[in-house]
């Protein structure tokens, strides 16, 4: 699956999407693949200030429990809810249905890959 090009990646297998202030936070087609099946996602309380890759929550599989780190400081402003119900969101559809959370971001994306650098980040990895 390609990776979006209208995100940025982080090597910890985060993207994000930047609009104007808001920054929408998930996971990568790759993160899930390696985590398997998704059967219960802890999202952090609205209001809540993350620093840049502070933890942002978990992410439990059958396999393992992972932390998710955000790829930008900010506030929280928003919570995937869906998720409760449906953590196989993230596996289904980890660019869209599946994202995580939202941010009112408090600086850029800095420091960030972008898609065809995460491609080849994520080649390097796996061989």
């Amino acid at each position: 699956m390609a990776h979006p090009s209208d995100r940025m990646y982080t090597k910890t297998h985060e993207w994000v999407q930047v609009k104007g202030a808001e920054a929408t936070v998930g996971i990568t087609q790759y993160a899930q693949e390696q985590l398997g099946d998704v059967v219960f996602v802890e999202l952090p309380a609205l209001g809540k200030q993350v620093a840049k890759g502070g933890v942002l929550g978990n992410i439990e599989s059958v396999k393992a429990v992972s932390e998710v780190f955000t790829p930008v400081a900010g506030e929280v402003v928003a919570a995937n809810g869906e998720l409760e119900g449906h953590p196989e969101l993230v596996n289904q559809d980890p660019y869209g249905k599946g994202w995580l959370v939202r941010l009112k971001a408090a600086g850029a994306a800095e420091g960030l890959m972008d898609a065809a650098a995460y491609q080849k980040f994520v080649a390097e990895e796996t061989h």
